[in-house]
């Protein structure tokens, strides 16, 4: 989580993105094994992210056939809040991918929360994240639905 947050505060003012790689478990829970940090291929980097296809493509390559896949993406919000914006909303496509956002202040982050699309109310839901050794990766509240377009100012 340390290389993740680091990450985001380097990238202050503008929105930090990468990929979540790691496996779901048979409980539906997301394992998290590393994260992988892109550049920020948006035009307007303060507001939006855009992860590198290049990323992406690599990942995918590398992964098949193991046990460890994509499970997710991250990206911050400046001086915003760890909440799926409109826009996330807007573009997010797959419903088994874990949305981490981290809220960023004047440099600093403050707080991360993960997120799963909820394809039954249009929304996204707060999901918890778990380190591979089973101990808590993140915190989040356990089953509840977060309102549309709750989040930060970006995406």
């Amino acid at each position: 989580m340390g290389g993740l947050l680091r990450a985001c505060e380097a990238a202050y003012p503008e929105e930090a993105c990468g990929l979540l790689v790691g496996r779901r478990g048979a409980d539906g829970g997301i394992e998290v094994d590393r994260i992988e940090a892109s550049a920020n291929l948006a035009r307007d980097r303060r507001h939006r992210f855009e992860v590198d296809p290049r990323l992406q493509i690599r990942l995918f390559r590398e992964l098949r056939g193991g046990p460890d896949q994509v499970v997710g993406l991250y990206h911050s919000h400046p001086d915003g809040r760890a909440l799926p914006s409109a826009t996330d909303l807007a573009r997010a496509w797959e419903p088994e991918f874990a949305w981490l956002i981290a809220a960023v202040h004047q440099g600093r982050a403050v707080a991360v929360r993960a997120h799963l699309l909820d394809r039954g109310d249009g929304g996204f839901r707060e999901i918890r994240l778990q380190s591979p050794a089973g101990v808590p990766y993140l915190l989040a509240g356990a089953g509840g639905t977060q309102p549309r377009g709750g989040g930060g100012q970006g995406g």
